[in-house]
């Protein structure tokens, strides 16, 4: 027990603290969620993709575990809330949320700092995270934007939003000058800094903002939707996880460090994201911030669960 309230002391209770901040900044002074919103997503998340990966070790042989533990996981995900779906009859709007709701994760402004936090700064397991957190920056801006709009808009329009998206860009550039040993200019190097290390802070406390800006009451007629969403995203998710990491082992051997950084990953609470393709795109945002809201409530304690059982495991 002692080590359990040590972890969340440690561990989950300074990111709480950050989103508390952006709580209490927004209930003072009203702050406009869409400015925050743009320069986390147009300046200081790109700039951290790009520093992350620019910088960050990453093998090959650890790309290809990552990247085929991800598309397993999001394709069991996917299968899964498509149950919940069809049992509960969702029409198109709704359809579209709740598989928003589960599929992306915050893996960002929550993973990266746990990630830090929980493995002491070890590269390896950043590197893994890097890997999540660029998925899904790339899938909510691309699959996410035509999940949204698929049942109300043509793909014209559709084409038109996702290729706006600056993380499309960012990342294979930060791969390709990487891997071709370009050398970034200081003059570059160093504005890129500032904007990377702005991210978490800032990111933290725009989901505080938003977290402020709603109505923390749960609507009765969506009580039951948010509980499956929240089931599916912080119970059902790192289950899931564990059982393809034991499926995978045998054949790819995954070492501890990998199989707890993909299984941490998979623990964090509903994206920020999927509120903003809500807002940004008129679909649901009700359900969505509600998701958003009592997921990140709930992380706390079952994050907390979850590296408890990673370190008696390890």
């Amino acid at each position: 027990m002692t080590i359990f309230f040590q972890i969340l002391l440690n561990n989950v209770l300074p990111l709480s603290v950050m989103i508390a901040v952006g709580v209490i900044l927004q209930r003072a002074f009203s702050l406009d969620i869409k400015t925050l919103s743009k320069l986390n997503f147009y300046l200081f998340s790109p700039a951290i993709m790009f520093q992350l990966i620019y910088e960050t070790p990453i093998s090959v042989s650890a790309f290809g575990q990552v990247m085929l533990f991800i598309a397993l996981f999001m394709a069991v995900q996917f299968a899964a809330v498509e149950l919940v779906i069809r049992a509960r009859g969702y029409g198109g709007g709704m359809k579209a949320a709740m598989r928003n709701s589960v599929l992306f994760y915050n893996s960002a402004n929550y993973g990266i700092p746990l990630n830090q936090l929980v493995f002491a700064g070890n590269p390896f397991t950043l590197s893994v995270q890097v890997l999540v957190m660029m998925v899904q920056n790339l899938v909510p801006n691309t699959y996410g934007v035509y999940n949204v709009n698929a049942h109300k808009a043509d793909w014209k329009a559709i084409r038109r939003i996702i290729v706006s998206m600056p993380s499309i860009y960012v990342i294979p550039l930060a791969f390709a000058m990487r891997g071709l040993e370009i050398p970034l200019p200081n003059s570059l190097y160093t504005p890129v800094g500032y904007l990377a290390s702005a991210f978490i802070g800032t990111a933290l406390i725009t989901l505080g903002v938003q977290l402020g800006s709603m109505s923390w009451r749960i609507s009765r007629s969506l009580a039951a939707d948010v509980g499956f969403s929240v089931c599916l995203r912080l119970l059902a998710g790192p289950a899931l996880a564990w059982l393809i990491i034991l499926a995978l082992t045998p054949i790819i051997r995954f070492d501890e460090l990998t199989a707890a950084a993909l299984i941490l990953s998979s623990a964090v609470p509903t994206s920020l994201s999927s509120v903003l393709l809500a807002v940004e795109f008129d679909n649901e945002a009700e359900f969505a911030s509600q998701a958003v809201f009592v997921s990140t409530v709930l992380s706390v304690v079952t994050v907390t669960v979850v590296i408890y059982m990673l370190n008696v495991q390890m």
